[in-house]
């Protein structure tokens, strides 16, 4: 099966969820050969929007915040077991190659967010980052409104959470360490195998697992707290690495880590299934055998709770393999509360002022 090199997806698979048109090469103005160069090498894009709002409220009762913020839609990242793809579709755009290649920056973020501190009534609480796209995705070295709203959240004294796959967190390590100086910040980094190899084929475009191990490193040696997330788990892909993974973080000094196993929301199932049959279709069956096993018999299960607790004897060994290497790591899994009390409203200028 040929897929896209560089890229996770290996199509541009469309959703027909919000009538998504199928996509193909307008043939009246490119040749041959350059239509089939924009199909296999497609380019990164980046558009600008400018929402009216950037935070981003929940009331899911299985995930730790109800607040979040992203700098960015799509991600150039591009790992194929994102649960993000979908949200790509609203764009009326495919969850495949689009979702990699056709990017969102929100350039008025950090000034929108300055706007929801400073609204009378405001109650704060941890801000989510990288819930949905990566805030550090190579796209930010461009633009930059992560870290401006890290600014912000320094400035307003506001506690903030950011998970990365990327060492490009260590760019704003000064920000990071003042914020944790005020119990402000806490970073979750991502690791799903050791092969960089693999890597490439996961997660095309994000850092590799050592810099990423690296990064935690040094998050630990500012002071910053940071946190090992070994997800998404992938049964017969990457399993073989979550003991390894849990013994790296541990000799660097990270003490708390969770995991995730593979979740295939909507449309990320097919193309799943697609990678899979272009990388390891030695093991195709097998792996989606196992998913199935732990998702009641289907490719996921989207019900609170449920789906991020899968059931079964082989979730049940991940468990137990991910408890027992965590005490053998040394990562005790302490708990951090970060602080809300220090929270002050940031002043707004000029005739922004009169609508907080």
């Amino acid at each position: 099966m040929e897929y896209t090199k560089g890229r996770g997806a290996t199509s541009n698979r469309t959703s027909n969820r919000f009538n998504v048109p199928g996509r193909e090469v307008d043939g009246d103005w490119l040749d041959e050969q350059h239509a089939q160069d924009l199909i296999s090498r497609p380019k990164t894009t980046v558009q600008r929007l400018h929402p009216k709002t950037i935070v981003s409220f929940n009331q899911s009762p299985d995930i730790p915040f109800d607040r979040s913020l992203n700098a960015y839609q799509g991600c150039e990242h591009g790992c194929i077991y994102c649960y993000a793809r979908p949200t790509h579709a609203y764009q009326d755009l495919s969850p495949g190659i689009d979702f990699e290649t056709k990017l969102f920056a929100k350039p008025t973020a950090a000034a929108l967010l300055r706007k929801t501190f400073a609204a009378r009534g405001y109650k704060p609480a941890p801000l989510a980052m990288g819930t949905n796209t990566d805030p550090y995705q190579p796209i930010e070295a461009q633009y930059g409104i992560t870290r401006e709203v890290l600014e912000v959240c320094l400035e307003a004294r506001h506690p903030v959470t950011i998970t990365t796959k990327s060492d490009r967190v260590l760019r704003d390590l000064d920000l990071l360490a003042e914020l944790a100086r005020h119990d402000l910040v806490a970073v979750a980094i991502s690791v799903t195998s050791l092969d960089a190899g693999l890597s490439r084929l996961l997660e095309p475009r994000a850092a590799t697992p050592a810099k990423r191990l690296a990064a935690l490193g040094k998050l630990v040696e500012a002071g910053v707290p940071a946190h090992i997330s070994v997800s998404p788990i992938i049964p017969a892909i990457t399993d073989p690495f979550i003991e390894a993974i849990l013994a790296e973080a541990g000799g660097l000094g990270v003490r708390s880590a969770s995991w995730i196993m593979v979740r295939l929301p909507l449309e990320v199932a097919p193309l799943f299934r697609e990678w899979l049959d272009a990388h390891f279709p030695d093991r195709a069956a097998k792996v989606m055998h196992t998913i199935q096993s732990m998702r009641a018999g289907r490719d996921n299960d989207p019900g609170f709770f449920s789906r991020m607790k899968p059931e079964g004897v082989w979730a049940d060994l991940v468990r137990a393999r991910f408890r027992n290497a965590c005490k053998r790591a040394g990562i005790d899994q302490q708990k951090l509360k970060l602080d809300s009390t220090r929270f002050r409203p940031p002043r707004l200028d000029g005739q922004l002022a009169l609508f907080a």
